[in-house]
């Protein structure tokens, strides 16, 4: 997480720092580490309410992360199409700006809440919370969350979810895992997307992403997959329907 550039405090933290708010000032005044440890000791409070919400409603919860670009909301489509009227799916959908992909989400007849963050690089479970005010739950499945598109601070922030998924796309290269360990560490699922451009671009080695991804002691499942031309898709849906069925023992 970055802590020159701001984006620890968020449109969804930010009234902690105001008069008013428990993190206005600290026992030392205003000292930062003592801040930003507040902050995420908050935000670790709101996932965990979150958490209960999605659990009370038997709502799996799973949290999307990638660079910008990857693939996620083409992967969300597909994954829309495919469930069909069989699966009750909601989405919330993060970035800076626009309600570009909840729009094409929402063309699918599928509920969508955007989170527009501003200048915050992540969604943390403050905006989520928020966002989940504007959702009923009831009968719904899965919720997918569409973190903002960026392969670092997203890592570090608990929404309540209970499964990571990160998209490493084809041409980003196969190095992302070992450049950026903090995200691949916390997946609990690779996807190696646009996986239709492997063979074109020529240089995406999966064996490289996957060895990278071991390294970090991780033994998530990594998976190929184009969301443009299905390869790879009866594979994830297998995986969602694990999910499912897991979440279900869980919370019955």
């Amino acid at each position: 997480m970055c802590d020159t550039c701001g984006c620890n405090v968020t449109t969804g933290n930010q009234k902690l720092l105001e008069p008013g708010g428990h993190l206005h000032t600290t026992s030392h005044g205003t000292e930062s580490v003592e801040v930003l440890k507040g902050l995420l000791d908050a935000n670790d409070h709101a996932a965990q309410h979150n958490r209960t919400h999605f659990d009370r409603h038997g709502t799996l919860a799973i949290n999307l992360m990638s660079s910008p670009g990857a693939g996620k909301t083409a992967l969300l489509e597909a994954t829309i199409e495919a469930l069909g009227s069989d699966t009750k799916i909601a989405v919330i959908e993060g970035d800076l700006e626009t309600e570009n992909d909840a729009e094409r989400i929402r063309k699918l007849g599928v509920t969508a809440v955007q989170i527009s963050t501003g200048s915050a690089c992540h969604l943390d479970a403050h905006m989520v919370h928020s966002a989940l005010h504007e959702l009923d739950l009831d009968g719904v499945d899965i919720l997918f969350i569409e973190n903002v598109g960026n392969l670092v601070c997203p890592a570090s922030f608990d929404l309540g979810q209970h499964l990571n998924v990160t998209l490493v796309s084809t041409p980003e290269g196969h190095d992302k895992p070992a450049k950026y360990p903090v995200m691949f560490r916390a997946s609990d699922l690779v996807l190696i997307s646009k996986s239709d451009l492997i063979d074109v671009l020529g240089d995406f080695d999966p064996a490289v992403a996957e060895s990278s991804v071991r390294d970090l002691a991780n033994t998530a499942p990594i998976f190929p997959l184009s969301a443009r031309t299905g390869d790879g898709m009866d594979a994830w849906l297998d995986w969602v329907a694990a999910a499912r069925e897991r979440r279900t023992e869980l919370t019955a």
